[in-house]
């Protein structure tokens, strides 16, 4: 007896309802007649896996505000944008995504993009994030893959825009590993004797900082797996909610931590 054959469609298994085809194609996620290969497979699951973490902090902000805005920062295609707009922001009718990346180019070509497919509610910013300044308030801040101090950027600019939500996934922490590697007469050195070790310890510990720093600041903080390690190494997701202006505990901890290393990020220079 033979086994009747049934249709699967890949893609609208991975897809959300509504999700735009065209968009996905003008990214260039989906090639021009609809299809997709491993390497955008991995790219289109990481994102809106994302967005399905993301969703229920966005559902309260919507619930909260009129009117709320998002900023994307080290946008570089603004895929993360588009894809939050589209499946979000727009079938919701309000609400603001800002989009802020350092090549013009790509900010010129996400800004006609946004104009053809009629997301007007969507804005970009050309610039680093460190020197990115947006008039009032942002509700949620997020940086995927922001390289190395580029994360740091990106929670000082959400402290700084008094953001209720910070959704990062670092990458490229090099800052503390190249800070460790003068010192080698250290009580914990064999802990980044080895380069490759270092480099791991290095990263491990700035995300524990950065998780500690945003907890000072009156943050609960979640770390979770992104996706997993078939698709990317850098898949830790730190998601931060406002949930009061200081924690008093949390910078103690952090302060304590911080006695104990010889080399710590510039983020918290300011302790």
């Amino acid at each position: 007896m033979t086994k009747k054959k049934t249709d699967r469609d890949p893609l609208k298994e991975l897809l959300w309802p509504g999700q735009s085809v065209e968009l996905l194609k003008a990214l260039h996620i989906l090639t021009r007649d609809g299809a997709i290969n491993a390497d955008s497979r991995r790219k289109l699951k990481q994102v809106l896996h994302l967005v399905q973490l993301l969703r229920p902090s966005l559902d309260r902000l919507f619930d909260e505000n009129e009117s709320p805005r998002l900023a994307d920062l080290g946008a570089g295609k603004s895929y993360l944008g588009f894809i939050l707009y589209d499946l979000i922001f727009g079938p919701k009718k309000r609400g603001e995504v800002v989009a802020v990346e350092t090549r013009g180019p790509l900010m010129e070509g996400a800004e006609q993009l946004a104009r053809t497919t009629g997301f007007d509610r969507m804005r970009f910013v050309s610039g680093a994030i460190a020197q990115a300044k947006l008039d009032g308030k942002v509700d949620m801040v997020t940086a995927l893959h922001a390289c190395d101090t580029a994360t740091d950027d990106a929670i000082r600019f959400a402290l700084a825009h008094d953001a209720k939500v910070i959704a990062l996934v670092p990458c490229c922490q090099a800052e503390v590993a190249r800070l460790l590697d003068a010192h080698t007469r250290h009580p914990l050195h064999q802990l980044w004797r080895h380069p490759i070790q270092r480099r791991e310890f290095a990263s491990n510990i700035t995300n524990v900082i950065r998780g500690l720093y945003l907890e000072a600041h009156g943050y609960k903080v979640r770390v979770t797996e992104l996706v997993g390690f078939e698709h990317t190494m850098k898949n830790e997701l730190i998601l931060a909610e406002r949930h009061q202006l200081s924690n008093a505990q949390a910078k103690g901890e952090l302060q304590t931590l911080l006695q104990q290393l010889p080399a710590h990020p510039a983020l918290v220079d300011s302790l």
